[in-house]
This record gives C-alpha cells, sequence and structure tokens, in this order.
C-alpha cells in the first residue's frame, strides 16, 4: 500500500491525488484580483497534516508546470527532509545566517518543476530568524524566479512562526484533521492567523473517512480493476 506522503508521485490516479489537484485549481481561481503566489500551510496542533499537504500541493503545482519553491519552515521539528529521505545538512537557517549559499540549499525535487529548500541546522531562535529582514529579504528575490512558493510552518497554537510567516504569504490555508481536531483550538488558530492580517484562503479538511455520509466537500470514487479503495482519504472543504 503506496503512502499518503507521495501519494501524487506513486499514485497519480488514486482519489487523495485528484483531491489535492483538485486543490490546486480551487488555489488558482482564489482570487481574480491578485495571484495567490505565497502560501503557507499550517494547523492548529500537531499531526494534522500540514506537512504531507505541503508536499502535495507542491508536487501538483509542478506537474501542471508551474516553477515552484517548497519551503520548510518548520525549523523546530522539520519533516520533509524525512519524508523525501534528501539531506537537511543545510537549508534555509544557515541561508539566512550567511552560513550556506542559495546555490548550495537548493535540492531538485521529485518531479520535474520542483524545487526544495529543507529547515537546515535548528537554530537557537526560529522566530527571531523568521521575521527578520534577512528572511523578508529572501522571500522577495526568490519569488521572483518561481510561480509558486509553499511555506511548511509549525501549527499556530504551538508558537508564533506561522503568524509571522502569514504575513510575508498572499494566503494561507488550514489543515484540520477530521475527528481529531478540537473545535477551539481550530476557531483559536483562525482567529490568531486573523489578528496578524493574514489572507486565509480556506480549509483542507483532512484525514476524512469518505465512507461516512453526511460530510461536505469533494468525493472521488475510483476503481482500479477489482480494487477498491476503502482508506480514509484527502477531503477539501475550501471556503473562507
Amino acid at each position: 500500500m503506496v503512502g499518503i506522503d507521495l501519494v501524487t508521485v506513486e499514485k497519480p490516479k488514486s482519489p487523495i491525488a485528484e483531491a489535492y489537484r483538485t486543490l490546486r485549481t480551487n488555489i488558482q481561481f482564489s482570487s481574480l484580483d491578485k495571484k495567490v503566489k505565497k502560501i503557507v500551510i499550517t494547523s492548529s496542533a500537531p499531526g494534522e497534516g500540514k506537512t504531507t499537504t505541503a508536499l502535495n500541493l507542491s508536487i501538483t503545482l509542478a506537474q501542471n508546470g508551474h516553477k515552484t519553491l517548497l519551503l520548510d519552515c518548520d525549523m523546530r521539528k522539520p519533516s520533509i527532509h524525512k519524508k523525501l529521505k534528501i539531506s537537511n545538512l543545510y537549508g534555509i537557517s544557515d541561508l539566512l545566517v550567511g552560513e550556506a549559499k542559495y546555490e548550495s540549499v537548493i535540492i531538485k525535487g521529485p518531479v520535474e518543476n520542483l524545487d526544495i529548500i529543507t529547515s537546515g541546522t535548528k537554530p537557537p531562535n526560529p522566530a527571531e530568524l523568521l521575521s527578520s529582514q534577512k528572511m523578508l529579504n529572501f522571500i522577495s528575490d526568490v519569488e521572483k524566479n518561481y510561480e509558486y512558493i509553499i511555506i511548511d510552518t509549525p501549527p499556530v497554537l504551538m508558537v508564533t512562526d506561522a503568524q509571522v510567516l502569514s504575513k510575508y504569504a498572499d494566503g494561507t490555508i488550514l489543515v484540520v484533521a477530521s475527528g481529531e481536531a478540537e473545535k477551539d483550538a481550530v476557531v483559536k488558530a483562525k482567529e490568531l492567523l486573523t489578528k496578524v492580517g493574514a489572507n486565509i484562503l480556506g480549509v483542507v479538511l483532512n484525514k476524512l473517512d469518505t465512507n461516512r455520509r453526511g460530510y461536505y466537500g469533494y468525493y472521488y470514487h475510483y476503481y482500479y480493476g477489482q480494487e477498491q479503495e476503502k482508506k480514509k482519504k484527502k477531503g477539501f472543504l475550501f471556503n473562507r
């Protein structure tokens, strides 16, 4: 059984991969006046699937021909390098403090058009580093080279990093684990993001059991020969 970490690469015809492509389309049409280019992916609490969402969203954008950069800005508990089995020796933290050059931290992703910068050396002060002028300058510089920049951040209720980065972004997506996330926590996360002026594009409802009736979202039902997928799939609620 293929895991969902790289489902858009390993099983592109699956319902989960199709749901990620729907998310991509919704983002592309989320604003008619200004293109949503820099996108923060976060959650209210750990374990809701924000990193997997950031990774697969980046892949679907790249697969659609868009030059995409995936940034792992969860410097406290990074996991993109683990999911992709790539080096995290140098990354965004090393770049910001002058210990690495831009060319040395760029890693080619699993598909064409996708570049990745991992978190790098764990700093003692992630929030200060991410809110620094150097970070702002870095984002301004790299966005000239990419059509989309996807930024994976820590959960909102744990630290202030997601709030800080949301101020740089054109939009923020909140990932919510169905049946796991507490309503009050999700509401509080939204309030904290709104407080700093984040443009909340919508919510990704993750770990949704599509065998249950009575939910709102997108439901894709595919068959592969005699095999029917009955696992928990991604469901997306993409509304403000």
